[in-house]
């Protein structure tokens, strides 16, 4: 089916309603020290890792070894018309998402079983070393990660798609009028190309790595359009292609767009919460400024609360109080699920305390 042949969400769609109603994104993002993700072009079944054209029983090792552990692992594939190829090398990437120990690696296998190499234990503590054993490069630009599977939840396709098409659009006539001049100097055709037109098989570098991708599960359909920029960890909700630009531009300059942020993948959902709320109260866009030193839980059910201690780099650091409620009014938490009454989170007082 071609992009404008997508149907519009219906008004009962989980995206819809959750908008309609107000639900707040804060404290919403997965929870994920590191990330895993692994090219697999053509259609994705809902557990994509093992219902997809990667070989199933890989994709068990694959979940087996990062089960139980901070990894999220995640198939990816180009933004393209159709996914029927099968590319001769696949790329990877993995990511460290902590403010202290953040980075983002990429590489290219013949073979997808190559990916079984990395040193897990390492990847989960965030360590460089666990991609050693890969022919690899470290990348000091982000990638966008916009969810549009389908399978999983049919707002994602239906908005999801959308945007990871505009986006790549936007990045590809943006890379072409950057080249043009050069091009035009008697670079040959190929050489001119946007990164991403580039063979998987081309090489290593971020010269040859998109930068916007599709990719499998992010959690959260209600909030579609979603997406991941890596390596910090940031997740966003209720995208358009204006937006999703906006936060891909500033985390090329080290920053982050604090509208429409579900929470840094590092922290619990209550430590999002409050991080986005001292970034707010503080207008601070600058990554990788802010640790959650603690969240302590100070209050159980029906309706938990929370006291999170955010750290900034210059020694300040503030008490956020995080409160939860249920959503008042029920509704599908994904479509075709039955009605739910989500915990939402937000943030109370923020003060100061060194």
């Amino acid at each position: 089916m071609r992009d404008d042949q997508l149907p519009a969400p219906q008004p009962h769609a989980c995206s819809v309603l959750s908008r309609e109603l107000g639900e707040p994104v804060a404290g919403t993002g997965a929870v994920a020290g590191a990330w895993l993700l692994l090219e697999q072009p053509g259609p994705w079944g809902r557990a994509a890792v093992t219902e997809s054209r990667l070989d199933q029983s890989l994709g068990a090792e694959l979940e087996g070894r990062t089960a139980g552990t901070g990894i999220r692992l995640a198939l990816i594939r180009r933004v393209e018309d159709h996914h029927e190829h099968e590319p001769a090398h696949r790329r990877w990437y993995a990511a460290s998402t902590h403010p202290k120990r953040t980075w983002l690696a990429t590489g290219v296998v013949a073979y997808p079983t190559d990916l079984l190499k990395l040193d897990f234990a390492a990847l989960d503590a965030g360590d460089r070393r666990a991609v050693d054993a890969l022919e690899h490069v470290f990348l000091d630009t982000p990638l966008l990660g916009v969810c549009t599977n389908g399978k999983r939840d049919a707002c994602c396709a239906t908005v999801g798609r959308r945007v990871a098409v505009e986006v790549e659009a936007l990045e590809a006539a943006a890379t072409a009028a950057s080249a043009a001049p050069t091009a035009s100097a008697g670079l040959t055709a190929s050489a001119a190309l946007p990164a991403s037109a580039a063979p998987a098989s081309s090489g290593l570098g971020a010269d040859t790595a998109p930068a916007v991708w599709e990719i499998t599960h992010l959690g959260g359909h209600r909030f579609a359009p979603t997406a991941v920029v890596l390596p910090s960890g940031y997740s966003y909700g209720r995208l358009d292609p204006a937006s999703a630009s906006r936060v891909l531009a500033s985390a090329r300059q080290g920053r982050m767009v604090v509208d429409g942020c579900r929470g840094r993948s590092t922290w619990s959902r209550p430590g999002q919460v409050a991080e986005l709320a001292v970034r707010d109260a503080l207008d601070e866009s600058a990554d990788g400024v802010f640790a959650v030193a603690s969240v302590t839980a100070t209050a159980g059910d029906p309706e938990p609360a929370w006291t999170a201690v955010v750290e900034h780099e210059d020694g300040r650091a503030y008490e956020v109080s995080v409160r939860g409620s249920y959503a008042l009014v029920p509704r599908p938490e994904s479509c075709g699920k039955a009605d739910g009454t989500p915990l939402e989170l937000r943030a109370g007082g923020v003060d100061k305390i060194r």
